[in-house]
């Protein structure tokens, strides 16, 4: 245990440092479709909820398969109707263009409060503490986006996945690339 303590960390620039081009051109491969998810939002969220379908759909049939070799489970007919819940959510996403996008927006928006009230909280527990005004503003914010996502259906739902999955995308490109940018210096 106490060779552990002594045995010096390896330094993560080191890390990036190795695979500096491969950081780099992660962040480029983001940023290129951060943009093109901020120009073109509804075809971002489109796909977003597209995908999400098709992973509903995979999982129900993999829980179907397992409750129908669990017979003799005595839950098993409670997971074969749980099974069938995601294959139907599945279909519904995933092959029906623009349906669903209200629903996914309004999870979103209903996340967003939920995580603006929880970092609300946070601030407050560091009220007193230097740094707790920002927890504080970005819990406001947060709050604010449910809010404006949740008031906005349904027409913030066909911009606003997109928008979110394209914002995130860029500004994660954009740590990258500073990211391996400030390990070669």
């Amino acid at each position: 245990m106490a060779d552990m303590q002594n045995t010096p960390k390896p330094d993560i620039m080191d890390a990036v440092r190795k695979f500096r081009t491969r950081f780099k051109n992660l962040g480029y491969v983001l940023i290129f479709f951060g943009v093109l998810a901020i120009l073109f939002p509804l075809i971002f969220s489109i796909a977003a909820k597209t995908l999400l379908g098709w992973v509903f759909l995979l999982t129900g049939a993999a829980m179907l398969y397992h409750a129908f070799q669990s017979k003799e489970w005595q839950s098993a007919i409670w997971s074969g109707l749980i099974a069938l819940m995601h294959i139907a959510l599945g279909v519904y996403l995933g092959f029906f263009a623009l349906t669903g996008l209200i629903g996914l927006t309004f999870f979103v928006g209903i996340a967003f409060l939920a995580q603006g009230a929880f970092e609300g909280m946070i601030a407050m527990q560091h009220r007193p503490k230097k740094g707790w005004g920002w927890l504080a503003l970005n819990g406001f914010a947060t709050l604010a986006m449910g809010t404006l996502l949740i008031a906005g259906l349904p027409s913030t739902a066909l911009w606003a996945i997109g928008l979110l999955l394209g914002i995130n995308f860029l500004t994660s490109g954009i740590a990258f690339v500073a990211l391996a940018n400030a390990a070669g210096e």
